[in-house]
């Protein structure tokens, strides 16, 4: 069974740190400070939406269809594993990716016209 390092600790919730290598063949050991891989730090379920997001090359649509969720849930699922990578999007970007979002919506029929002015309104 194939156990992964924990990218953030279970009790408080900050990143962990490897402090010890070694090798099961020749038996080394390293010890030390060793920085784990931004990616090591994601849940398993944004690791899961990742892998998807990627098997798809980055179709929003197929994405839709491999986890049968809504293009808002897509999105926003992205949104939250780019935000654990370290990327935030600036206030005005998720203003207009939340205007593309309602109006993407209202496009496809999931919401009337009355919901979408409500939704982009606030």
């Amino acid at each position: 069974m194939s156990k992964e390092v924990l990218g953030k600790c279970p009790v408080c919730g900050s990143n962990t740190e490897v402090t010890r290598i070694s090798c099961d063949e020749c038996g080394t050991n390293i010890e030390g400070h060793f920085n784990l891989c931004k990616f090591c730090r994601l849940t398993d379920e944004q690791k899961a939406f990742i892998d998807v997001f990627i098997k798809c090359r980055g179709n929003i649509k197929e994405v839709e269809k491999e986890l049968g969720i809504s293009y808002p849930t897509v999105k926003n699922k992205l949104e939250d594993a780019a935000a654990a990578l370290g990327y935030r999007a600036d206030a005005e970007s998720s203003a207009s990716i939340k205007r593309k979002e309602v109006l993407d919506r209202l496009n496809s029929g999931e919401i009337s016209v009355e919901e979408a002015l409500g939704l982009i309104n606030g």
